[in-house]
């Protein structure tokens, strides 16, 4: 069983079914001999036994949602490239950077095989020549274990020319990012391994199923993603379906941080686990830290718009995210319980964004800034009322109609639209005025609190003289 320090991050207590998260419990679980004693492999020689279009429509019928974000289907996203237009190439988006969010990391540095294996099967469902790993470059352990079981794979004939007897051939090439976070945004990926400078492309033309890589069809998927291939090859689509929704099955990782007794990642059921059961279950988080109440949480990474406890009984599914008006992203859930400072919440939210902007769009580069050294200035207690008004202005210039106002604390959530209507190519600048949106409008009366409303100078009395 597991030792190491870092293991605490993933809690497991063997009462959910474990689609990717199943061999974390060993302290060798990123090893081919352990891999192998798993089960590992198994599936991808179950899709080479079939057609490629076999799998293709195996994985369609699953629902396999996207793990990244926007939550695609994989099987659909797949059937998007144009017919007979080849090289196709496989990016696989490891630079997990929203805040709050290490599921991702966990994967790669705990069940790198699972992630190889992932690959392998879609590229061969999808015709893909090539693979291209992308992992964020804060994370050497991740590239350390990828690199290795990579070398593995290859050693043991799973990647390379005529795999395993097979007609099939692919390259899986392991890239090292700089760090943006910008580049979780695919087109952005695409240009930082093209060599130059990570900045997102404009949406059309560059869909990256039509013109992506080099100019060629691609495929960009979550790691996450392609780890639920494995364990759906094994099992197939009705076994995988009929865990969680119709519209949401299969299970998820979430990873929550913050104000609770027991923070970590958990997999659990795709589309019923609320978030009340998330933070207060015995098998999760146990509840709010030191017995305090719980004020607001964040339930999809820090782009997203922040729920208060009238959410908690909102499922984990994203529909029920969105109509109660905001979004899973992610996968990461920000607790923050009685005792937080929102004003400085939102500010060390709108900093990050603020500074991770590209600075390719106006809005983004200009507003993200703006939203930042306002907030510092209502932080630091030198704002006025004006100032409450200029946050507002300053995020609908950079996604007008988005978020709907509200001039009084603690207002229901209404339906945020996603995506986004945005002034940007991306959703850096929306992610930006996210945070500042949800504080301003649920807890208006704290940034009241820091306001110094300066005294009005009295007019100088002029002498009035006679004029002769």
């Amino acid at each position: 069983m597991s030792t190491y320090p870092w293991a605490a991050g993933y809690i497991d207590d063997g009462a959910r079914p474990q689609v990717v998260t199943s061999r974390f419990k060993y302290d060798d679980g990123y090893t081919l001999e352990r891999y192998h004693a798993t089960g590992g492999y198994e599936g991808f020689k179950a899709a080479l036994r079939r057609a490629p279009g076999d799998v293709h429509e195996e994985v369609k019928a699953a629902t396999v949602l996207g793990r990244g974000g926007a939550a695609p289907p994989a099987g659909t996203k797949w059937g998007l490239m144009p017919a007979q237009k080849y090289p196709r190439y496989l990016v696989v988006n490891g630079d997990e950077s929203e805040p709050g969010t290490y599921k991702d990391r966990l994967l790669m540095e705990r069940d790198p095989h699972q992630l190889i294996e992932g690959c392998l099967i879609a590229a061969y469902a999808a015709g893909l020549s090539q693979v291209f790993l992308y992992i964020r470059g804060e994370m050497p352990l991740a590239h350390e274990r990828v690199g290795q079981a990579l070398n593995e794979a290859y050693a043991a004939g799973y990647v390379g020319r005529n795999i395993l007897g097979t007609d099939f051939s692919v390259d899986i090439v392991l890239h090292w990012g700089a760090g943006a976070y910008v580049v979780g945004e695919e087109t952005a990926l695409i240009e930082s391994l093209e060599g130059k400078r990570g900045e997102p492309r404009l949406k059309p033309p560059f869909f990256p199923a039509a013109i992506g890589l080099y100019g060629q069809p691609t495929i960009v998927n979550n790691v996450e993603t392609l780890s639920n291939l494995p364990w759906l090859l094994v099992n197939g689509s009705a076994a995988y379906t009929s865990i969680g929704t119709q519209t949401s099955p299969g299970t998820r990782m979430v990873a929550v941080s913050g104000h609770v007794n027991r923070p970590g990642v958990f997999e659990i059921i795709n589309g019923t686990t609320t978030f009340r059961d998330l933070l207060y279950a015995d098998e999760f988080c146990q509840g709010i830290r030191n017995g305090n109440e719980l004020k607001a949480f964040v339930p999809g990474g820090g782009s997203a718009p922040w729920f208060t406890p009238e959410q908690l009984d909102v499922p984990f599914e994203g529909r029920a995210a969105g109509a109660a008006g905001s979004m899973l992203g992610s996968g990461a859930i920000m607790v923050m319980d009685h005792t937080t400072d929102i004003p400085s919440a939102a500010l060390t939210l709108t900093r990050f964004y603020a500074h991770e902007s590209c600075g390719q769009c106006t809005p983004c580069r200009e507003g993200g800034t703006w939203l930042m050294r306002i907030l510092q200035r209502i932080v630091d207690g030198q704002g006025t009322k004006a100032d409450l008004d200029q946050l507002l202005e300053v995020g609908e210039s950079i996604c007008p109609g988005n978020f709907p106002h509200a001039s009084s604390s603690k207002l229901g959530l209404e339906a945020v639209p996603f995506p986004y209507k945005m002034t940007t190519i991306c959703f850096v600048g929306p992610s930006a005025y996210a945070p500042v949106h949800s504080a301003l409008t649920l807890f208006r009366d704290e940034f009241e609190a820091k306001l110094v409303e300066p005294a009005v100078p009295s007019r100088r009395q002029i002498p009035v003289t006679a004029v002769h």
